[in-house]
């Protein structure tokens, strides 16, 4: 049976869309399955931290580790790729705690975008980029407002009259890096 490049591209077209969404799990692991490399990286700042938790993340695209944990006040989440490399550390921050200027562009662009749209949460990041990871960290936990942080936005929104839930990627100057559909984490019974 021949296949014709319309086929073809019938094929690979739910691939395609699929790579554009993200769908997580997050499953809760004990501190001796976390990989050591990365415990030994984070362990400094558990002193004083509380409701310290393990978790092995599976998406769509890879399978990562992720600590989460409370310290002075602030909601922080370190992830590290299955091999224990530090990937990012974020924390949970408000939209006053964002530049003015870095919001404004951030909102327009989403409002240029969708109908309606509503904050769910807002993270400040600190991808490991060119930076040692030891002093990613530090930075992370210094809360320093870096010019190569992110801003990841949790928000749900009204596009073609429906809502969806999705998860926007800033650069600290407010421009949109990356922007997909999330699946609630509640549709985990669909995906495996």
């Amino acid at each position: 049976m021949k296949s014709s490049p319309l086929s073809f591209l019938l094929c690979c077209m739910p691939l395609v869309l699929f790579s554009q969404n993200k769908f997580e799990q997050e499953i809760s692991i004990a501190m001796s399955d976390f990989p050591e490399k990365a415990l030994a990286l984070v362990n400094p700042y558990f002193e004083s931290a509380k409701r310290i938790r393990f978790y092995r993340e599976v998406d769509s695209l890879k399978t990562s580790y992720e600590v989460k944990f409370k310290k002075d006040r602030l909601y922080y989440s370190v992830e590290f790729s299955d091999d224990g490399t530090l990937e990012d550390v974020e924390f949970i921050i408000k939209k006053n705690d964002v530049p003015e200027e870095s919001w404004d562009r951030i909102t327009q662009q989403l409002n240029d975008t969708f109908e309606k749209v509503k904050i769910k949460k807002i993270q400040q990041q600190y991808p490991l980029l060119e930076a040692p990871p030891k002093q990613r960290i530090k930075d992370a936990f210094q809360n320093l407002i870096l010019p190569d942080i992110h801003y990841e936005i949790i928000f749900s929104a009204k596009k073609d009259s429906r809502f969806m839930s999705y998860e926007g990627l800033f650069h600290a100057n407010g421009k949109l890096l990356k922007l997909r559909k999330s699946l609630n984490p509640g549709y985990d019974h669909l995906l495996y």
